[in-house]
């Protein structure tokens, strides 16, 4: 049976020539996240290796319920969803996992 600990994968697509202006916005945000909030678990920030306006982020969190409910709530996460229509080409495509662990 998989832990109630999830893994959330999020891709984000930033504007044409802003590349470099999402990658400030989600170190930012990766920043204030890790220092903030104790259910997460850790992040991975990735960049497509031919797109310099493809980036995933790989986070672990405590549960589904936490990422859903209080991180979004969160006064950083708010912020930066209202500038995000700056920067990014839509909203990102958000996805959960969690790992299996053959018996």
């Amino acid at each position: 049976m998989p832990s109630s600990q999830v893994i959330v994968v999020i891709a984000y697509r930033a504007q044409p020539n802003k590349g470099p202006a999402a990658r400030a916005a989600l170190t930012g945000i990766i920043a204030d996240v890790l220092a903030k909030e104790p259910d997460c678990l850790g992040i991975e920030l990735l960049e497509n290796t031919g797109d310099d306006t493809r980036f995933l982020l790989y986070e672990t969190w405590t549960s589904q319920a936490a990422y859903v409910g209080p991180h979004m709530q969160t006064p950083h996460i708010k912020a930066f969803i209202g500038a995000a229509a700056g920067v990014f080409a839509g909203p990102p495509d958000i996805s959960f996992w969690h790992e299996l662990h053959p018996s």
